[in-house]
This record gives structure tokens, C-alpha cells and sequence, in this order.
């Protein structure tokens, strides 16, 4: 048997050394070699790391084009997800035929509905009340009076991602139905938890905060009482995953 060479002995070993070294290079994101090299939630398709691979990545309501999920096309959870004052039924945007689709005590006008409390002119207020942002107030009333017993609940959202969970819906619509009791504004204050750039964080905050307002706009709340507050990851205190989904958060502050 014929002795190799020491050149020829160093030689191999260092060549190991590279290929050792090559395959134990960090891929740099969004390349992949498969889904552990992406965020939760993730897929790695064509090395590459996207919200979704097939539809059924998506959930319901929406559909993978193109690495990404999209809502379906007049698919609604809620009557959030509807314009104009429609009502979502089985799924489907329509315009409402009875003051009934509106909740108690809203008005179905013109197939869009106006909820309790909410009015376009005084006219559709009680004789006692004027409209006033959008909400019918006992005459006098001002927009900073007493605030109202009600209470608006948190909003959460998955990791990096802003739009609205379909579960965090019902809570959306007791926020309008309470918002609907007053005048008063409100700030909207966009979180995150501590991954990521601060630039990336407060940009994620912003979108966050403006999906709620989009979303309370179609249920009637005036736009402009809602006040956009981006903060990033500057009240996170999260250290793990618990933590960190109630880092990820939008809040409201009457004012």
C-alpha cells in the first residue's frame, strides 16, 4: 500500500476545512434552505423565504399569489372588512335590507348601515341630541366631556405582521359600538416586540395603528378622531415568545 504524501495529507485537510467552513456559512435572509431557516410562520420555496407556499398557508379568508397572502376577493369575517356600511354575510360583502343587519339600535339608509349613535347630520340624532364627529351627543356636549364607561379592549397581531387577526374582530366591533357613545378622540398607539430594527419596528407600529383605523372607519367611526400614534418597540419588555405577543399590540387613550 502505497504511503500518501505529507503535502498531499495537509492538502485534504485543509480542503475539508473549506467545505466544512462553506456549509456551515449562515445563509443570509430571506435565502433558505428550508423552513428553520425563515420566521414563523414562513415557507421556504425556491430558497427563498415567503409568507406562504399554497393556500392553505394563509387560512381562511385568504389565498397565496405569489409568496404572499392576499384576501380572497368579497371575503369577509366581519363587517369591518366591508365598505360603505355593508354587512358581512356568510362571508360575502352586501348592502344591508333591515335596520336589524345594523345592530341594536343602528339604521340600515341606503343599503349602508349607521350604527347606534352614529349619525351623518343631526337629523339622525333624537330631537335632544346634535351630531357631533360623527355621534349623536345631548345638545351642549362637546367633544372632551366625561368620558364613557365602556372600556376599549387591546388588539394583538402575529409576528411581523399587521394585519388584523379574524379572532380580534368581535373586539373591534365593542370598540366602535363603545367609541360610537362619545364624541371624544382617542389616540391609536401601534407596538412591537424587540426584534428588529428600531426603523423597522416603528414602521410596523405605523402600519399596525393604520389597520385599525382603516378597519373602525368602515364601521362607522369618523378617521379623524382616531389618532395615529407609532411607537415601535418602545414599551416592549418582552424576553420569549409570551412576551413578546403581548409586546405586539395596538392600544387606545382617550384624550
Amino acid at each position: 500500500m502505497k504511503t500518501r504524501t505529507l503535502p498531499f495529507v495537509v492538502a485534504m485537510a485543509a480542503f475539508a476545512l473549506v467545505l466544512s467552513g462553506c456549509s456551515a456559512k449562515k445563509l443570509k435572509y430571506p435565502a433558505c434552505d428550508g423552513d428553520k431557516d425563515c420566521k414563523p410562520a414562513e415557507k421556504c420555496v425556491n430558497k427563498k423565504c415567503l409568507q406562504c407556499a399554497k393556500d392553505a398557508d394563509c387560512g381562511e379568508g385568504k389565498t397565496c399569489v405569489d409568496g404572499a397572502c392576499k384576501p380572497k376577493e368579497g371575503w369577509c369575517a366581519g363587517d369591518g372588512d366591508c365598505e360603505n356600511g355593508q354587512v358581512c354575510k356568510e362571508h360575502q360583502c352586501v348592502a344591508c335590507q333591515a335596520d336589524n343587519e345594523c345592530g341594536e339600535g343602528g339604521k340600515c339608509q341606503n343599503g349602508g348601515c349607521l350604527r347606534k349613535g352614529q349619525c351623518k347630520k343631526d337629523e339622525d340624532c333624537a330631537e335632544d341630541e346634535d351630531c357631533v364627529k360623527g355621534v349623536c351627543v345631548k345638545g351642549g356636549a362637546k367633544a372632551g366631556d366625561d368620558l364613557p364607561k365602556c372600556t376599549l379592549e387591546e388588539i394583538h397581531f402575529a409576528y411581523d405582521q399587521y394585519s388584523i387577526p379574524d379572532e380580534a374582530k368581535p373586539a373591534l366591533q365593542k370598540n366602535a359600538d363603545c367609541l360610537s357613545s362619545t364624541p371624544r378622540a382617542v389616540s391609536v398607539i401601534g407596538m412591537t416586540d424587540n426584534r428588529g430594527t428600531d426603523e423597522y419596528n416603528i414602521g410596523l407600529s405605523d402600519d399596525r395603528a393604520q389597520s385599525i383605523i382603516t378597519y373602525l372607519g368602515r364601521l362607522g367611526i369618523d378617521p379623524s378622531r382616531l389618532h395615529k400614534v407609532p411607537k415601535g418597540e418602545g414599551e416592549a419588555t418582552g424576553a420569549d415568545e409570551a412576551g413578546w405577543a403581548k409586546d405586539r399590540r395596538v392600544e387606545f387613550k382617550w384624550e
